[in-house]
C-alpha cells in the first residue's frame, strides 16, 4: 500500500531569536542573554513536523510522504532552508529561488520566563508566489493539502481552489489572521485556528471563547460555513473541537516545562495532519488527534528554537 502523501504550500524564513528577560517595553533597550539563527516559517516548520512524527530520527520507516511548495531568495539563507528540509525528509522540488527578491526573514524575542514569543515577519520571496503557479495540483497528488496566511491571499484562495475541484482535502490553519470571504470555509475538511484567529475570523471578541458556550459558538459558526473539522487551540487551556456530524469537546492541555512555544501549533498541525491521513477513507477519530496532537506540542515547547524542538516519531513512542 502507497505511502499517504502531504504537500505543505506555505512560507520559507529565516528566524532571527533572541531570549530576553521581559518583552521590551516602547522605547527600551534590552540585552538578550542569548541569539540563535535556525530555519523556520510556518509553511516550513509545519512540513518538518509532519516529516519528524512520520518517521524515526534516523528518517527510516516513514508513514507519510511529505513535499514542500514555496519560495526562497537567491541569498545565503535560500540553501539553508532547503538543506534542513531535506535533513528531516522533505521533499523540496517544489521549493522556487526568486532571484529579483531575498529569502524571508522572521525576527522573534521570546520571553524567557513564560516562553512566550513576539514575532515581526518579513516575508520576502514568500510573497512572490502567485495564483497563477497554482492552478493545477503539484505532482504526484497528495492525499492532504496544508496552508497558512504567511503567503499572498490571493494565492491561497487559488490553491483551495484548486484542491476543492480535485477533490482533495485541506487543512488551513489561517496564521496571521485576515478576514476570509465565505467561499474559502465551503467544502474546507480541516480549520486549525487558535483563539486569537477564531474571533478575528468570527467577527467576535476574544473574550467569548473564555467560556465552553461561546467556543460552541464559534465552533458551530464555522460548521454551518461548510468546514467538516474545527480545532481551536486555547495554549494553557487545552483544544476544542467541534465536528460537521455533531461531535464536540474541550480537551485539557497537557502539563509542560514551557521553555519556547515558537513552532508548538505547527507542531499540532503536523501531528494532526498525520493522523488525518492514516485514517484515509474511514472515519477520523478527531478526539484521538487532537490528544496525539498536544502531547506532541507539549514536547516542542519545553525546547528552544523551532524545527529543531519539534519531536521525531521515535521520541513519542
Amino acid at each position: 500500500m502507497a505511502r499517504p502523501r502531504i504537500t505543505v504550500l506555505g512560507s520559507l524564513n529565516m528566524d532571527l531569536v533572541s531570549y530576553v528577560p521581559h518583552h521590551p517595553l516602547p522605547g527600551e533597550t534590552l540585552t538578550s542573554s542569548h541569539f540563535a539563527t535556525s530555519p523556520g516559517g510556518k509553511g516550513a516548520n509545519q512540513a518538518v513536523a509532519c516529516a519528524k512524527l512520520s518517521r524515526s530520527s534516523s528518517l527510516a520507516d516513514p508513514s507519510a510522504d511529505v513535499a514542500m511548495l514555496g519560495a526562497v531568495g537567491a541569498d545565503a539563507y535560500g540553501p539553508v532552508l532547503t538543506s534542513s528540509l531535506v535533513s528531516y525528509g522533505v521533499d523540496v522540488a517544489g521549493v522556487q529561488v526568486r532571484d529579483a527578491t531575498s529569502t524571508g526573514v522572521a525576527v522573534i524575542i521570546v520571553d524567557e520566563p513564560s516562553g512566550q514569543n513576539r514575532i515581526i515577519l518579513s516575508p520576502e520571496a514568500n510573497h512572490a508566489l502567485r495564483p497563477t503557479d497554482f492552478a493545477a495540483l503539484p505532482s504526484p497528488r497528495p492525499d492532504l493539502l496544508i496552508m497558512q496566511l504567511e503567503i499572498p491571499l490571493d494565492t491561497v484562495l487559488q490553491a483551495l481552489a484548486t484542491a476543492k475541484a480535485a477533490n482533495v482535502p485541506v487543512l488551513l490553519n489561517p496564521a496571521p489572521a485576515q478576514a476570509l470571504p465565505d467561499a474559502a470555509y465551503r467544502g474546507l475538511t480541516h480549520l486549525v485556528v487558535n483563539e486569537t484567529e477564531a474571533a478575528l475570523l468570527s467577527g467576535s471578541d476574544e473574550s467569548v471563547l473564555d467560556d465552553l458556550s461561546g467556543l460552541e459558538r464559534i465552533g458551530a459558526l464555522f460548521v454551518d460555513k461548510g468546514v467538516t473539522n474545527v480545532i481551536i487551540t486555547l495554549g494553557g487551556r487545552g483544544v476544542y473541537y467541534r465536528t460537521s456530524s455533531g461531535k464536540s469537546a474541550l480537551l485539557p492541555a497537557l502539563k509542560a516545562n514551557v521553555v519556547d512555544t515558537t513552532a508548538a501549533g505547527d507542531t499540532f498541525v503536523g501531528s494532526y495532519a498525520l493522523a488525518a491521513v492514516r485514517a484515509g477513507t474511514a472515519e477520523f477519530d478527531v478526539d484521538t488527534a487532537v490528544k496525539a496532537a498536544n502531547r506532541a506540542s507539549a514536547i516542542t515547547v519545553s525546547r528552544k528554537g523551532a524545527q529543531v524542538s519539534i519531536p521525531w516519531k521515535d521520541e513519542l513512542e
